[in-house]
């Protein structure tokens, strides 16, 4: 097959998975708005009537919490994972990659119960606290592997200079891998975000701190023949994500690109 008859077929195929990609969003949005009258008042209606300010509010507190507090042991776990040698690191990855194998479901139900017997249920600890371990799980495979990826040369430089662990981590090894830090806190972001089961479970009697999924969710159950107004919703909760991917973008193809994940 020659080369412009193949870059033709790959292009035909990328054109079709555009195509059933994007139509579900037009219909979204073209329902949202109303189109072709072009009305914004869906918006403004959705937002008042499903609390998604309140709503929002706490996705946004849950998920600045959960990405900041997992990054950093992330960092820290992955950096000592992948560039120190000590008696049990491997027992520990195993550990670590154990959270990534044991779905939600499995977990949730006695997890409600342990969080209730110590009060943190119907709290944002109770919300915050699983989510993190759920992430550094993730965020500790993935940075082991960045870390483990970087040249022994440039660490046995910074040692040689009199740099501590704790220097060559964050004024090192930190600043060159950002792409690879940031795709980690894309993800994080967005399946932190986009989490409902958690939300159900933990936060079943004060509708004050429900998150925007599960929101959405009860706001889908009160309007469901309002399909306008529903689309309005799904865009509203779906608007923080977009722009956060809009604005890292770069770094998280960047970083997919780089092969953040090497063994």
């Amino acid at each position: 097959m020659s080369g412009s008859r193949e870059r033709i077929i790959n292009h035909a195929i990328l054109a079709v998975f555009a195509v059933i990609a994007v139509f579900p969003m037009l219909g979204v949005l073209t329902q949202a708005l109303r189109l072709p009258e072009l009305d914004f008042g869906n918006f403004a209606e959705a937002w008042r009537e499903g609390h998604f300010g309140t709503y929002m509010r706490n996705s946004v507190i849950v998920t600045t919490v959960t990405v900041a507090v997992s990054s950093v042991l992330s960092i820290m776990a992955g950096y000592a994972l992948g560039t120190m040698r000590f008696r049990g690191a491997t027992a520990v990855f195993l550990l670590f990659l154990a959270g990534l194998t044991i779905p939600t479901e499995a977990v949730v139900v006695p997890l409600y119960f342990d969080l209730r017997s110590i009060g943190l249920d119907n709290t944002y600890a109770g919300l915050i606290l699983p989510q993190i371990a759920m992430s550094v799980a993730f965020g500790t495979f993935w940075m082991r592997a960045y870390f483990r990826s970087v040249p022994p040369s440039l660490v046995e430089a910074a040692r040689m200079d009199g740099a501590s662990s704790w220097t060559t981590l964050w004024r090192v090894l930190v600043p060159i891998g950002r792409p690879a830090i940031l795709t980690m806190v894309v993800l994080v972001t967005m399946w932190t975000w986009n989490e409902f089961l958690l939300p159900l479970v933990i936060v079943n009697s004060d509708e004050g701190l429900r998150t925007a999924p599960l929101g959405l969710s009860f706001f889908q159950g009160t309007h469901h023949t309002d399909y306008s107004l529903l689309m309005a919703g799904a865009l509203i909760i779906a608007a923080p994500i977009v722009i956060v991917y809009i604005f890292l973008q770069r770094h998280f193809i960047a970083g997919m690109l780089s092969g953040a994940v090497k063994e």
